[in-house]
């Protein structure tokens, strides 16, 4: 019977897809201004980047951050700053994304500008951001 399934999977599998690897995409999602969250999600992302890497296959990985999660990407205000730094160093595959809606809002309750870190990319809205890359396939993690 496992035969059977291995021999319809690698049937229904393009050749070219056997030969190259196969490439996976990976949407994480960070709303929690909680260390152990954000370790956690950049542990997620590290770890699916090493399995799949060693299988020969390629990942696209996006953490999006919003609400209380944005303070990951604040500059001064990040307790993963440095590990964020690091990753983005060794992993060409990896975008961290900020909320423009989350940023606006703590400029106007605080009256300041939101510094972010420099691997943030800034996305209109975070929840849509997730629901864009779902759509474009990417699997959903929330750690």
């Amino acid at each position: 019977m496992k035969r059977f399934a291995l021999a319809a999977a690698l049937a229904l599998t393009p050749l070219a897809a056997l030969a190259e690897g196969m490439a996976h995409k990976v949407a994480i999602h960070v709303d929690q201004n909680d260390p152990q969250v954000m370790n956690m999600a950049l542990n997620n992302a590290q770890n699916v980047a090493s399995y799949y890497e060693s299988q020969g296959d390629t990942v696209t990985i996006e953490l999006v951050t919003y609400g209380p999660g944005l303070n990951m990407l604040v500059a001064d205000k990040s307790p993963v700053a440095q590990r964020i730094s690091t990753m983005s160093l060794e992993m060409e595959n990896i975008t961290f994304s900020a909320c423009a809606n989350t940023m606006a809002g703590m400029k106007k309750k605080t009256g300041h500008d939101v510094v972010l870190m420099s691997e943030a990319v800034v996305v209109p809205s975070g929840v849509v951001r997730l629901i864009e890359l779902q759509e474009d396939g990417f699997a959903y993690v929330r750690p």
